[in-house]
């Protein structure tokens, strides 16, 4: 069943590159509106249910807290990435995160690196380069050029590397923490921290970003977070790889981009390295 909420949580994030794409709005304003959102019907959830039900003690707020802004920093970076390079660059450089967990966990959780989960980061990887067309060449050539595809590209990479630090922080904690009280701090941090940044009321897309709020920022890091209390953290990224997946179904749904035949066998691939990390369970 954990499994079953991480990958549901990824597949919902997956939608995220469309609406992102299709708001002309900069990134710190879809970030406050979704994440206001959030931290407004959870706190309501908590207020009427009692806080002593969700909320940490002092010592796990502040943990929170400090997880907040390194949550911040893995939306907004992954956003901007999406923003200033192509599609291919931001998600080959997000994902480099599977990779950095597969190092990680065995250090910071005593997680074993099994062969299944080994094969499904191998596996995922080269669908992933299969899927988005993508050459090692192709990538490092946008860092050469001081343009707005370089700023991609390295945005791209901290996200990756923040998001690996939170599935660790997260499963680590994942125990201590109601994940509707998590999602509740960890919104109104961001929140906060992006809120002297907000000088405009997008009335026109708000609900859109209402709809972001409760969807992303809201039922998807439930599902994440619930998942995480039963999934080890290697297992964890590498169902991540549904992500790109899911963005091609959603972009044959709502925008009518059919894949090609290497976004198909790509996808495949990554389905089958989906089957690896789940045999185990």
């Amino acid at each position: 069943m954990g499994s079953f909420h991480i990958v549901s949580a990824i597949l919902i994030w997956s939608s995220l590159g469309i609406f992102v794409r299709l708001l002309s709005l900069p990134v710190h304003i879809i970030i406050f509106y979704s994440a206001l959102t959030s931290a407004i019907i959870t706190g309501g959830i908590i207020f009427i249910y009692g806080r002593r039900n969700f909320l940490p003690d002092a010592k796990g707020m502040l943990f929170l807290g400090f997880v907040g802004p390194l949550n911040l920093m893995n939306v907004f970076t992954f956003f901007y990435a999406y923003k200033r390079t192509t599609v291919a660059n931001t998600i080959l450089t997000h994902y480099i995160a599977p990779i950095l967990v597969a190092f990680m966990a065995p250090v910071f959780l005593k997680e074993r690196l099994t062969r299944n989960i080994l094969i499904g980061i191998v596996v995922a990887t080269t669908g992933l380069w299969i899927m988005v067309g993508a050459d090692i060449g192709a990538l490092f050539s946008g860092l050469e050029n001081a343009n707005g595809n370089t700023a991609g590209i390295i945005s791209g990479l901290f996200s990756g590397v923040a998001y690996a630090l939170l599935i660790i922080m997260f499963r680590a904690n994942s125990k201590r923490f109601n994940p509707l009280a998590q999602a509740f701090v960890l919104n109104s941090v961001m929140s906060l921290l992006l809120l002297p940044f907000v000088r405009e009321f997008p009335l026109h897309a708000m609900h859109w970003l209402i709809l972001m709020g409760i969807v992303h920022s809201t039922i998807a890091p439930f599902l994440y977070l619930k998942g995480l209390q039963t999934v080890a953290a290697n297992r964890a990224a590498v169902l991540g790889y549904f992500e790109p997946v899911g963005a091609i179904f959603f972009g044959v749904i709502l925008l009518s981009e059919y894949p090609s035949l290497k976004g198909l066998l790509g996808g495949a691939l990554i389905l089958a390295a989906g089957y690896f990390t789940l045999k185990e369970q």
